[in-house]
């Protein structure tokens, strides 16, 4: 008897955890497209709604955001013109073509980690002179990871592969 109530319930639950797992995708992905469409039309206000800080917080946070900001365009203006090379050109990408874009692409990704590395730095310092609380600034790092997923994953849909 109590074999057969555990693999009701078994089954139960493998009925339903791929169906809640499922709805759970579906809001995930909702989420994701309305933090995207409020990134495009202004990220600093998008951040600011999402941090939700202090006058004090605002003016130590904000130079250091918009320092990586600059940053960040530096790099993806660094892989935009190898990926606008790439699919610039009407003829077969050569092996030494292939090797340099694969050398620009590795070498914006590192740049940006550096610039991610220094601002994360600058935010999670000692305690007495963080800019914000931890959780905030925790918070933030993983705004800027959502973001940047969403962003790779447009590039990702954008280009083709090299053939």
């Amino acid at each position: 008897m109590k074999r057969n109530v555990a693999a009701v319930i078994l089954s139960a639950i493998m009925i339903v955890a791929p169906l809640a797992s499922a709805a759970d995708k579906a809001a995930a992905d909702a989420e994701l497209q309305a933090m995207w469409k409020a990134v495009q039309t202004d990220k600093k206000a998008y951040v600011a709604s999402v941090l939700n800080l202090t006058p004090a917080e605002a003016k130590n946070f904000w130079p250091i955001y918009d320092q990586y900001q600059r940053d960040l365009d530096m790099y993806n203006r660094r892989r935009n013109v190898a990926l606008e090379g790439m699919i610039g050109s009407d003829k077969p990408v050569s092996d030494l073509y292939a090797k340099q874009l694969a050398s620009e692409l590795i070498a914006a990704d590192e740049g940006e980690i550096k610039a991610r590395r220094k601002m994360q730095n600058k935010l999670i310092q000692n305690r007495l002179l963080s800019p914000l609380p931890a959780n905030k600034a925790a918070r933030y790092l993983q705004i800027e990871s959502r973001i940047r997923a969403v962003q790779l994953y447009g590039i990702a849909e954008e280009f083709p592969l090299i053939k």
